[in-house]
């Protein structure tokens, strides 16, 4: 019985001094490109969660309050997609876009207190871009409302959300 756990021990040991394995080739998922999508409470039942939609089509869900899914949830799109919404964003200006749409900064307008505060932030190419958008400013751009909206649709956040 002596010798097979000598044997045992030397396989163990063999099998630990490996070299690790080479780095597999970066795939295009993994290129960086991604866009978060935050959305904060609201006087109400708002959603509140966090969205990553990486370009190869992962999304990463994160709710915390008024969802069905509360917690980490995995899942994915269509690379096509995800890929399609991204030039979506960049071709609607979203790099030309205020870094924030809140009560008092210019481009505001009129506000209304209680609605959610939605931040996006969109790395693509190397560039990266974040905007905070008050839903209570009258002013803000509608095509940042309708790039929020389109993340939500194109991730497909009502599986979490149940709205």
């Amino acid at each position: 019985m002596m010798p097979r756990a000598a044997v045992a021990l030397v396989l163990l040991a063999s099998a630990c001094a490996r070299p690790p394995a080479p780095a597999p080739a970066r795939a295009d998922s993994d290129s960086g490109d991604r866009v978060v999508l935050e959305r904060g409470p609201c006087f109400g039942a708002c959603p509140v969660y966090t969205l990553v939609l990486e370009r190869g089509g992962a999304v990463r869900f994160e709710g915390r309050r008024f969802v069905a899914d509360s917690g980490v949830s995995l899942g994915a799109v269509p690379a096509g997609r995800a890929d399609s919404l991204f030039r979506e964003i960049e071709a609607a200006g979203f790099f030309k876009f205020a870094d924030r749409y809140a009560m008092g900064e210019p481009g505001c307008g009129r506000y209304a207190t209680d609605l959610p505060v939605v931040v996006v932030e969109l790395s693509l190419g190397g560039r990266t871009r974040r905007v905070v958008h008050d839903h209570g400013c009258a002013d803000a751009p509608a095509a940042l409302a309708t790039i929020e909206s389109r993340i939500d649709s194109v991730a497909g956040v009502r599986r979490w959300t149940g709205k």
